[in-house]
């Protein structure tokens, strides 16, 4: 059985306190995963510095082609990981079997990363726009227009507190290396595995090993991270995202809420566009904060969520090594039931109508997790409490909405797909603070653009802009 241990600064640490991972449906054991405590966060902190130095030894430019070449080693190479040889296939089986993603899911997310590693020197040209990253290496320089710029990094070490439920949040982070700060790396109790396997790709690709550490641990380690670091990325509910609110070391990313609205121009032909909200709604099991969960209309909306209903209803469990697979468990079972509870007590609303009661039940249960279907729920005003829901599986709320008051009601949006040629409408939805990503037109909300930031820009948080004056001798 693979052993992930403690990595402090490149260099494995066997902590006296273990955790089993087990698969999600047998229970069969997996993997041990040494278990750090704050304390040793705390100690190790203090070499955060000597971290970065070992980075600022490589030249930008060579950072980035060693990340290009950990992608390939990340995909196709045969890894040390865990005292122990990891194939690809490897990886996928052990990432699903304790996350409970399909494999077809882990192998889309391994896509999803080695496309930000192969380019990467598109990606941090973007963020930068268009900044030499020599300019942010030495700290200033000149631009193409002839003005001295200085931007000054604001921590030697990222923290991250990654999540469990969807490996491809990790293409965040990649940018960081080559802008020549350290990681260090809170890994996700149940998803532990891309963390490590990306780890050891980068090693084998010719990156410092001192310039990362993991420490997977309980909560309390996740707090140590946002503590130690000056700046930290953490992902998290609505809780966590209120906790941090406001504070400029830590980047929060939460739920979406991300929604389609059809324009009054476009919404009687609705059926035009059945298959974009489907993909918006279901890729990826439902799981990431940029998948669909509100599509407001001002009429149609008892059709549309009808039309959803007949496609999505009828979708079944699948085993997660069948191809066909595109719902993730709930590895723990209660944490289904409850939240299916809770939805069942918002369907009682005024208001309500479950579109997808007559394709059976929603709440799979097995006999070491649970399971929940596509759910699509009709409400004829944005008043309902499942309007301002989002889960970690495919729920859609059809909200009927006059278009005059949408902007009005909509609430924090992550990815809002605007389909629309109402050219004032569109002004108004792109003046609204309430939109981070806006598409104006038919495009999935699940389709991202990865030269453009995903809420805020890394670039902005992790440097601070200064004035800089040298004179010449």
């Amino acid at each position: 059985m693979l052993k992930l241990p403690v990595i402090r600064w490149g260099k494995p640490y066997e902590s006296l306190e273990q955790t089993e991972l087990v698969h999600f449906l047998t229970g069969e054991p997996v993997a041990q995963m040494g278990q750090a405590n704050p304390g040793l966060l705390e100690r190790d902190i203090r070499k955060a510095q000597q971290a970065r130095d070992v980075l600022r030894k490589i030249s930008p430019q060579d950072l980035i082609a060693r990340m290009q070449k950990a992608a390939a080693l990340f995909r196709d190479a045969t890894l040390s990981v865990g005292g122990g040889a990891q194939t690809p296939d490897d990886f996928v089986r052990q990432q699903s079997a304790t996350t409970g993603l399909p494999e077809v899911m882990c192998r889309a997310n391994v896509a999803k990363n080695c496309f930000v590693l192969e380019n990467m020197e598109r990606i941090l040209d973007a963020l930068t726009r268009g900044l030499a990253p020599e300019i942010l290496a030495k700290g200033h320089g000149v631009e193409s227009r002839g003005v001295t710029v200085s931007y000054q990094a604001q921590s030697p070490v990222l923290g991250l507190v990654l999540p469990s439920n969807s490996p491809g949040v990790h293409a965040l982070w990649l940018p960081v290396i080559p802008l020549q700060i350290a990681l260090v790396i809170k890994p996700g109790s149940q998803e532990p595995w891309t963390a490590y396997r990306m780890t050891a790709a980068m090693v084998e690709a010719g990156l410092p090993p001192e310039a990362i550490s993991i420490y997977p641990g309980g909560h309390d380690m996740g707090g140590a991270v946002v503590k130690c670091c000056r700046r930290s990325m953490i992902f998290g509910g609505q809780n966590t995202v209120e906790q941090h609110r406001g504070n400029p070391r830590v980047q929060v990313h939460g739920p979406g809420w991300s929604k389609i609205i059809l324009g009054d121009d476009v919404v009687d032909r609705w059926e035009d566009y059945l298959d974009l909200m489907v993909t918006s709604v279901y890729a990826n099991g439902g799981r990431s904060c940029i998948n669909t969960s509100g599509i407001w209309a001002s009429r149609h909306t008892r059709e549309i969520a009808a039309a959803l209903a007949k496609r999505l209803g009828p979708v079944e469990v699948k085993p997660p090594d069948d191809p066909q697979a595109g719902l993730a468990a709930f590895t723990d079972k209660q944490t289904g039931i409850a939240i299916w509870r809770s939805i069942e007590s918002d369907l009682k609303e005024q208001g309500v109508t479950h579109s997808t009661a007559e394709y059976g039940p929603r709440l799979i249960e097995l006999e070491r997790c649970a399971y929940l279907r596509p759910t699509v729920v009709h409400c004829t005003s944005p008043k309902p409490a499942v309007v301002k829901k989002e889960f970690m599986f495919p729920l859609v709320s059809v909200v009927e909405c006059p278009q005059q008051q949408m902007l009005d009601q909509i609430g924090p949006t992550l990815v809002c797909s605007a389909i629309t040629h109402d050219e004032r409408f569109a002004e108004r939805l792109a003046d609204t603070v309430d939109i981070d990503r806006l598409n104006i037109g038919p495009i999935p909300t699940t389709q991202l653009d990865w030269l453009q930031p995903h809420e805020g820009n890394l670039i902005e948080f992790l440097y601070r802009s200064r004035a800089y004056q040298q004179k010449s001798k």
